[in-house]
C-alpha cells in the first residue's frame, strides 16, 4: 500500500517519456486514418475508441508493456478500424457490424414494443424530447434509437412530413 503514494523520479521520467511517444504516435496513426478514428457512426466505432483508451492508459502507466508492444497495439487496432470501415461497403459486412436504428415515437405516438426492445424507459425519453425543446408530443415526428446510442428527435409544424428516406432503415 505504501507503493501507492510514492514514486520515483526515473518512474514519472518513463510515464512522461511514454506518454509523448505514445501522444505521437496516436496523431500520426489519427491523421493516417482519418477522423472516423473517433468518431461514434457505429457501435464497432465507438468500442474501437474504448479500445485505444485503454491500449494508452496501459502502455503509459504499466511497466509489464513495452512502448514498442503498445505501438504495435495501436497499429494493430488502427488497421482493424480502418480494415472494417472499407469492408462495411458491404451490406453482409454492414449487418454483422451495425445495429439498425429502431423507432421509438411516430407521429407522436409512442412504440412501447420498441422501447421495451432497445431497453429505453420512458423518463428517458421525456428526458431527450426535453433536450430537442418539444413542447407538445404531436409537434414529434419520429424519435429514432441510433445505431450509435444516441437519440435522435425529429420535430416540426403539424404540416410538414419527415422525408421517407429518413426513415429508411
Amino acid at each position: 500500500m505504501k507503493d501507492w503514494f510514492s514514486t520515483t523520479n526515473e518512474n514519472v521520467l518513463a510515464i512522461l517519456i511514454t506518454t509523448i511517444c505514445v501522444y505521437i504516435a496516436l496523431v500520426l496513426l489519427t491523421r493516417i486514418s482519418g477522423k472516423r478514428s473517433f468518431s461514434k457512426l457505429s457501435s464497432f466505432d465507438f468500442s474501437i475508441t474504448v479500445a485505444i483508451g485503454s491500449i494508452l492508459a496501459t502502455v503509459i502507466i504499466s511497466k509489464s508493456v513495452s512502448l514498442q508492444n503498445g505501438i504495435a497495439g495501436l497499429v494493430g487496432i488502427y488497421v482493424m478500424q480502418m480494415f472494417v470501415a472499407y469492408a462495411r461497403r458491404w451490406d453482409i459486412i454492414k449487418k454483422l457490424m451495425d445495429n439498425k436504428p429502431t423507432l421509438l415515437m411516430k407521429d407522436g405516438k409512442i412504440i412501447e414494443a420498441n422501447l421495451k426492445k432497445c431497453r429505453v424507459t420512458i423518463p428517458d425519453l421525456k428526458a431527450k424530447l426535453r433536450e430537442a425543446n418539444v413542447i407538445q408530443l404531436s409537434e414529434v415526428k419520429a424519435v429514432v434509437f441510433e445505431s450509435t446510442g444516441d437519440i435522435s428527435v425529429m420535430h416540426g409544424s403539424k404540416d410538414k412530413k419527415v422525408e421517407d428516406w429518413l426513415l429508411d432503415f
